[in-house]
């Protein structure tokens, strides 16, 4: 059995290989679309949840929290009362940023005394922290004139020092290219997949198998594992180039990022089966492929928040598998997560994948 499967693996790399343009697909692509998202993606900012924690309760304190609460671009989901309770409400990425009063802004304000304010940014997504920074700058500048304007003070009263989280320069890059990952390893993986068994039925050649000693589970095997090989490569390949092209640093567990790859590997697989099952010709495969593509990544995250995204829409994206995949690979490239963190992530990747190779599965029996 697993001689004939291997038989069957090499029979479809050397079908990759010798047609022009699926070798074109499988090269030239991924490296584009690395460069082009690299360098040139961006996005927009639609919402700032924060945290207070304010050790002052004076006036002037909250003077200047009314201001960020009556800003419509920000909204206050938590009050801290404790130091402790900062990092983990980041950590889950309940708030983008914590703003941090001491007990003495107050005091200090009415002494004609230059106050210190705290702001505590996530900045895994650099692009919205720096939108974010920008704003919260803006109010904090405001409330500075008008304090200096109705108390005749020649000097700046309040100071904003920032601490960025996770990507302390706040660089964009060490945001977009992370999730790169997660998308071109599940492009590949569900094109070399997708179009398998529809380039079989389109050649003819589909038939010349059922007449082999393969079984269909076997046939089926021996379709998965090129793509969970090439897009392992290819995953593989996008992760060297992050870090020692790209500058983006891995501080999380080598072994968490392998689990999660080889989870969604799975899940794209069944995936790209289900679509090649029921394709009677590439084009319809293509066809396919891309159809699931474009809401898969809208879905997951990679350009929008999903918490800005309406409910069910919401609920939508706990069935996509790229939404896990995305957490656990900007997990360990950023937080420096390792397995046991992101087990939250591993088990609901690891039930899709089954659920899409059975499906799969059955598909591929009852289309025979």
């Amino acid at each position: 059995m697993l001689l004939r499967i291997w038989a069957l693996v090499i029979k479809e790399f050397l079908s990759l290989v010798r047609d022009k343009k699926s070798r074109f697909v499988l090269i030239g692509p991924p490296l584009i679309q690395l460069l082009v998202f690299g360098y040139a993606s961006t996005f927009d900012l639609n919402h700032i949840p924060y945290a207070v924690f304010n050790e002052d309760q004076g006036f002037a304190s909250r003077q200047l929290i009314a201001r960020f609460e009556g800003a419509p671009s920000f909204e206050k989901v938590h009050v801290l009362t404790q130091e402790k309770e900062l990092a983990p409400i980041i950590d889950k990425q309940e708030v983008l940023m914590v703003i941090h009063i001491p007990n003495d802004f107050t005091k200090k304000l009415v002494g004609h005394q230059s106050a210190s304010l705290q702001i505590i940014i996530d900045g895994r997504n650099s692009n919205t922290a720096t939108l974010a920074l920008n704003y919260a700058n803006n109010i904090v500048l405001n409330f500075n004139q008008y304090w200096a304007s109705t108390y005749q003070w020649g000097v700046v009263p309040s100071d904003l020092i920032v601490r960025p989280w996770f990507n302390p320069n706040l660089l964009s890059r060490w945001f977009i290219v992370p999730g790169i990952v997660s998308l071109l390893t599940l492009v590949i993986t569900l094109l070399v997949t997708g179009l398998s068994v529809a380039r079989e039925r389109e050649q003819g050649t589909f038939d010349q198998l059922l007449v082999t000693p393969f079984s269909p589970t076997e046939i089926l095997i021996g379709k998965a594992l090129p793509g969970l090989i090439i897009g392992a490569l290819e995953g593989v390949l996008i992760v060297i180039l992050a870090i020692y092209w790209f500058k983006v640093p891995f501080v999380g567990s080598i072994i968490a990022l392998v689990i999660g790859l080889i989870l969604f590997l799975l899940a794209a697989i069944g995936i790209g089966l289900m679509i090649s099952s029921l394709s009677l010709t590439q084009q319809q495969g293509l066809l396919g492929v891309f159809l699931f593509l474009v809401p898969s990544i809208i879905l997951s995250g990679f350009a929008t928040p999903i918490a800005n995204m309406p409910l069910l829409v919401q609920q939508l994206t706990l069935i996509n598998p790229m939404r896990y995949f995305l957490i656990i690979v900007r997990g360990v490239f950023l937080q420096g997560d390792k397995v046991i963190d992101l087990w939250p992530q591993f088990w609901p990747l690891g039930l899709i994948a089954l659920c899409t190779m059975v499906i799969a599965t059955w598909l591929f029996r009852h289309r025979m």
